[in-house]
C-alpha cells in the first residue's frame, strides 16, 4: 500500500454554476461567512465530511446534485449574490486607496505610499485546508496577508510550497508524540500554477555548488486581493535529490535548510518579478522579511542593483533603503544560524549569485562583535544589515531584541538600538466566531466603527443574557468538538471502541473552561500547571465550582524535551480521575485552534518572562468574549490594565529555574482558587455571573481596538513602508544618483570617524540642586578630524542611570556648533536641556553621523563619547 501515489481529479462545473470554481480559489471563503453558506447548502453532510474546504467539497458532489442545483433558482440567486459580492470585495477602493483620508471614497492613493510591497515569509497559516505553517509566526503571516487585503494594501506574499506540509500528530499508547506527513498535491488545493504567454510553467533557477540547478514552478493561492507566490521544487526537471528541498517546514539539515532559504529570498524576488512582468502587478518598491529565513532575497536585490551599474556598496544602500525586517524572536536559539563554511562555499567558492565578491556576502552575516561566534553565519544579522527598518512584534520584545542585537551598534546604550516595534495583531474574521459576530453586528450594524475606540464602546449595549448564551454555545462547541477529537485519539492509541465510551461525558458545557494551546518549547512551559498535581486535581474535580482544561499543541520532531512535556500531561490526563476534566488534543491545527479560542473562557499562558516574542492566541479569544490569565509577557505586557484579565505574577530575580517554576506555579493557583474560580460560580437568581460578564465588556473596549491585525498592518503602512518607500526613492532618484551619493559619504565618514572625539564638556546656568523646570547648560568642543560640522550631530542627554550605567528614557536635545576653536578642527557647541524630571540623575554628549538619507542617527553604528571618567558626566540631581 505505501507505493500508492495519489492524484486529484478537478470537477467540471456547469456554465450555470461556474462562480462556484471563482469563490473555491479564492480564499476569501476562509473568512467570509457567506460564501461558506453557499457550499454548505450544496451538500451539508459533504461539507463537514471534507473540512469544510470547498476545494474538495467541488470534487466530492456527484453531477446530479450540481443539475439539481443549476434548476434552483435560490441556490442560482445565492450564488450570484456571492460573487457579486467578490466583485466589489475586489476591486471597490479600501483603506490604503483612500489614504490618509479615508472619506474620499474613489480617490487615488496617497503617492507617497509603495506602489506595492513584497512580503516574505518561511510559512503561512492561511486555513487548514492549506497546512503551510508550524504555528504563531505562519499564523501571524496569514492574518497579515488578510488584513492586508481587507484595507487593499497592494502585497505580494511570497514563500514555499512544502509538499508534506509542516507535521500530523499522533500519540502512541504511552502518549509519545508520533509524526505523520501526508503528501500534498497542489492540484486538489486553491491554488493554479503560474504559466507564461505560451503556457508552460514558469521556471525559477538557481545555481547550486558544483554545476547543479535548482528549479522552482509557482503556484499563486489567491487571498483575496494579495496574490501568495509558493514555489515548489517538486517537479521533473529536478533531479531526485533536489525535489526535495521544498518536502517539509523547518526539515533536513544545515544545508537543506540553506536550500530551501536561498529559494526562499533568490528564488522569491524573482519569482515576484515573472509574476509582475506577466500580470501587470505594480513593481514592489519595499520588500518585507518576515524572520531572517528570508534574508537572501536582499542579495538577489544588490545584484539587480549591480546589473544597472551599482557597486557593491552602493546596491547596498539602495536595498537597504526599501527593506523591512522584523524579528520574531526573543532568544539566539531561535535564530537560523548556519556554519560559516557552507555558506562560503554556496558564495564564494561557487557562487549561487554571480557577481557579488564572497567576502562582502559573508560579512553580511558574520558575528564579527564582542560574544558572537565567528564559525557561524547568522541569518537574523544578515536582515538586520540589509534592511534600513528593523521591528520586533511587542514593546516588551522591541526592548529585548534591542539588547540581543546591541553588539551590531558598540558603543550605544541599549536603549539606542535602532529596533522598533509594531505589536502583533489577529484578523478577527477568521478568528471569531459566526454567532459573536452576529451578536456584534446587531449592537454596532457599521462594522468600520470597529476601527475606532468608539465603536467597542457600543459593545457594552449587549445584554448579559445574551452574551451568556453567546459564550454558553461557544462553550458547548468546543465540548462537543473535544470529545468527537479525544474518541478518535484513544483509538489511534490502540483503544477498542468499548474502551471509548466514557469519553461521551468528557467535559461539561456548564463548567468554567481553560484553554491552553502553543508550540511545545520548554519556555513556554506547558507542564507548569502541573506542579502541584493534589493542588491540581482538587480545582478539577471540585463537586461545587470545577474547573476543566483543554490542552493542545505540538513539539518539533526533533526536540525530544517537548516530547516529553507532552508526554508528561498526557498521562496525567489519562488518569481516570481526572480525565473528565483535563484533556489533551493532539493535532493542533488552525480548525482545532478556532474551536478553543471560541469556546475557553480562560487563556492560559505562563511562559519564562521575557522570552514571549508576542503570543496572539490570547487576543483571538479576547475578542471571542475570553479573559486571559497570563505572565505579564509579550503583548500581554503592553496591554494588561489590571481589569481586562489577570496577570501572574513573576519571578524573574529567581535565578534557580526550579525554584521560579515553584513560585510561579503557586501564583498560578492563588489566582484560579481565590479569583478566577470564584467569579465565574458567583452568579444571580437567574444564572448570570454579572461581574465576569463585565469584565468580559471591559475587555472587549479595553482591547477589541488594539488587538485587530488591520490596526497592525496600518501600523506597518503608516510606519515602516510609507518611510521605506520614500527612502527608496530618494536613493533610486536621477539615475541611482542618491545611492551612489550615500555610499559615498558612508565610506568617507567610516574612514574618518576614528578622528572624531568629545574633547570637552562642561555644565553651567543652574544652581547647585537645579529644579525641575529649569535648564542645563551644555558646552561641548568636539574633534570633527576630516569631517565638515554638516557631518556630524552633536547631541547632550541626560537620564536616570542604571546599574550598568546606561542612560534610562534619555531626553535628547542636539547642540548647535558656534565656532572653531585651535587650529580649526576643534568645534565649539552649546544648548540648553529642559530639566523635566525629579531625582538623579546623569549627563552625556555624543557625537553621531547625520546625512538626511540615514533612516536614524544611529544607523551606522558610530558613536564619539566623552572620555572616561567623564561618561556619564558628574551627576545632578533634581529636586
Amino acid at each position: 500500500m505505501k507505493a500508492i501515489r495519489t492524484f486529484t481529479v478537478r470537477t467540471v462545473l456547469p456554465d450555470e454554476l461556474a462562480p462556484l470554481g471563482r469563490l473555491a480559489g479564492n480564499l476569501r471563503w476562509a473568512w467570509h461567512a457567506a460564501t461558506r453558506d453557499v457550499f454548505a447548502a450544496i451538500d451539508p453532510g459533504i461539507w463537514d465530511t471534507v473540512g469544510h474546504d470547498p476545494s474538495r467539497m467541488l470534487g466530492e458532489v456527484t453531477s446530479e446534485r450540481f443539475a439539481e442545483l443549476t434548476a434552483d433558482p435560490g441556490f442560482r440567486a445565492r450564488l450570484d449574490r456571492a460573487a457579486a459580492d467578490l466583485d466589489e470585495y475586489l476591486t471597490a477602493p479600501r483603506w490604503y486607496q483612500r489614504f490618509p483620508d479615508d472619506t474620499r471614497e474613489g480617490a487615488p492613493p496617497d503617492p507617497a505610499l509603495p506602489s506595492a510591497v513584497a512580503y516574505f515569509s518561511a510559512e503561512y497559516g492561511l486555513t487548514a485546508a492549506l497546512p503551510q505553517y508550524s504555528g504563531g509566526l505562519g499564523i501571524l503571516a496569514g492574518d497579515h496577508l488578510k488584513s492586508a487585503s481587507d484595507l487593499g494594501v497592494p502585497l505580494i506574499g511570497v514563500g514555499l510550497l512544502y509538499r508534506h506540509g509542516y507535521f500530523s500528530q499522533t500519540l502512541s499508547p504511552e502518549g509519545w508524540q508520533l509524526e505523520h506527513y501526508p503528501e500534498i498535491d497542489p492540484r486538489g488545493l486553491p491554488m493554479t500554477q503560474l504559466r507564461d504567454s505560451a503556457e508552460a510553467p514558469v521556471r525559477i533557477a538557481l545555481a547550486l555548488p558544483g554545476g547543479a540547478s535548482l528549479t522552482a514552478h509557482v503556484w499563486v493561492v489567491q487571498v483575496g486581493r494579495v496574490p501568495l507566490l509558493l514555489l515548489d521544487a517538486c517537479h521533473q526537471e529536478n533531479p531526485p535529490e533536489l525535489r526535495g528541498v521544498t518536502d517539509r517546514l523547518y526539515g533536513g539539515g544545515s544545508e537543506h535548510r540553506l536550500r530551501q532559504e536561498l529559494l526562499l529570498g533568490v528564488g522569491g524576488v524573482r519569482a515576484v518579478r515573472a509574476y509582475c512582468e506577466l500580470t501587470g502587478h505594480p513593481e514592489p518598491e519595499v520588500f518585507h522579511m518576515n524572520e531572517g529565513h528570508a534574508g537572501f532575497l536582499g542579495l538577489e536585490r544588490i545584484r539587480e542593483y549591480t546589473k544597472r551599474g551599482l557597486e557593491f556598496g552602493q546596491a547596498l544602500e539602495a536595498t537597504r533603503a526599501g527593506t523591512v525586517f522584523t524579528t520574531h524572536t526573543p532568544v539566539p536559539a531561535g535564530i537560523d544560524r548556519f556554519p560559516r563554511e557552507l555558506v562560503e562555499r554556496h558564495f564564494a567558492r561557487d557562487p549561487v549569485i554571480a557577481g557579488l565578491p564572497g567576502d562582502r556576502v559573508l560579512a553580511l552575516g558574520s558575528e564579527d562583535y564582542p560574544g558572537g561566534d565567528p564559525s557561524v553565519f547568522n541569518m537574523a544579522v544578515m536582515g538586520m544589515r540589509l534592511a534600513q527598518r528593523v521591528n520586533g512584534v511587542s514593546g516588551l520584545h522591541g526592548a529585548v531584541s534591542r539588547g540581543m542585537f546591541q553588539g551590531l551598534w558598540p558603543g550605544f546604550d541599549t536603549s539606542a538600538v535602532p529596533i522598533t516595534s509594531v505589536t502583533n495583531g489577529v484578523h478577527a474574521r477568521t478568528w471569531v466566531a459566526e454567532e459573536a459576530q452576529d451578536l456584534a453586528q446587531r449592537i454596532v450594524p457599521d462594522s468600520a466603527e470597529f476601527s475606532r475606540p468608539e465603536g467597542w464602546q457600543k459593545v457594552t449595549g449587549a445584554s448579559d443574557s445574551e452574551l451568556w448564551q453567546m459564550r454558553r454555545t461557544l462553550r458547548e462547541r468546543l465540548v462537543a468538538d473535544a470529545r468527537a477529537r479525544l474518541r478518535e485519539s484513544w483509538r489511534q492509541r490502540g483503544a477498542s471502541e468499548a474502551e471509548t465510551g466514557w469519553t461521551e461525558d468528557v467535559l461539561d458545557p456548564d463548567v468554567l473552561t481553560v484553554g491552553f494551546a502553543r508550540r511545545v518549547p520548554s519556555y513556554k512551559r506547558l507542564t507548569l500547571m502541573l506542579r502541584d498535581r493534589a493542588r491540581l486535581k482538587a480545582m478539577l474535580t471540585d463537586p461545587d465550582r470545577p474547573l476543566q482544561i483543554v490542552i493542545a499543541g505540538k513539539a518539533h520532531p526533533a526536540d525530544e524535551g517537548g516530547k516529553r512535556l507532552i508526554q508528561e500531561i498526557v498521562r496525567f490526563a489519562d488518569d481516570p480521575e481526572v480525565r473528565h476534566r483535563i484533556v489533551f488534543l493532539p493535532d493542533y491545527d488552525m480548525a482545532l485552534a478556532r474551536s478553543l479560542v471560541q469556546g475557553c473562557d480562560v487563556w492560559l499562558n505562563n511562559p519564562l518572562r521575557p522570552l514571549e516574542a508576542c503570543g496572539t492566541s490570547g487576543m483571538k479569544s479576547a475578542l471571542n468574549g475570553g479573559l486571559n490569565l497570563s505572565i505579564r509577557d509579550g503583548w500581554w505586557a503592553e496591554w494588561f490594565d489590571g481589569s481586562n484579565g489577570w496577570a501572574v505574577p513573576t519571578a524573574e530575580g529567581v535565578t534557580d529555574t526550579d525554584r521560579r517554576d515553584e513560585l510561579e506555579a503557586a501564583a498560578l493557583y492563588d489566582l484560579f482558587e481565590e479569583q478566577v474560580i470564584p467569579l465565574f460560580y458567583d452568579q444571580d437568581d437567574s444564572g448570570l455571573p454579572k461581574r465576569w460578564l463585565e469584565m468580559v465588556k471591559h475587555t472587549l473596549v479595553s482591547l477589541g481596538p488594539k488587538v485587530l491585525a488591520t490596526r497592525m498592518v496600518r501600523d506597518y503602512v503608516t510606519g515602516l513602508y510609507h518611510h521605506a518607500a520614500q527612502s527608496s526613492r530618494m536613493l533610486a532618484s536621477d539615475g541611482m544618483a542618491g545611492a551612489r551619493a550615500l555610499a559615498a559619504w558612508k565610506q568617507r565618514v567610516r574612514a574618518a570617524w576614528p578622528g572624531v572625539r568629545v574633547q570637552h564638556v562642561e555644565v553651567g546656568g543652574v544652581d547647585v540642586v537645579p529644579q525641575v523646570g529649569s535648564e542645563l547648560e551644555v558646552r561641548a568642543t568636539v574633534a570633527l578630524g576630516n569631517l565638515d560640522p554638516e557631518d556630524v550631530r552633536v547631541q547632550a542627554t541626560i537620564g536616570r542611570v542604571s546599574p550598568s550605567e546606561e542612560l534610562l528614557d534619555p531626553v535628547l536635545v542636539d547642540l548647535s556648533a558656534i565656532g572653531r576653536t585651535g587650529d580649526g578642527t576643534l568645534v565649539r557647541y552649546s544648548g540648553s536641556v529642559p530639566l523635566e524630571r525629579a531625582g538623579s540623575c546623569g549627563y552625556t554628549v555624543r557625537a553621531l553621523p547625520t546625512h538626511a538619507l540615514l533612516s536614524s542617527p544611529t544607523e551606522m553604528g558610530l558613536i564619539a563619547l566623552p572620555a572616561p571618567p567623564g561618561g556619564m558626566g558628574d551627576g545632578v540631581v533634581l529636586r
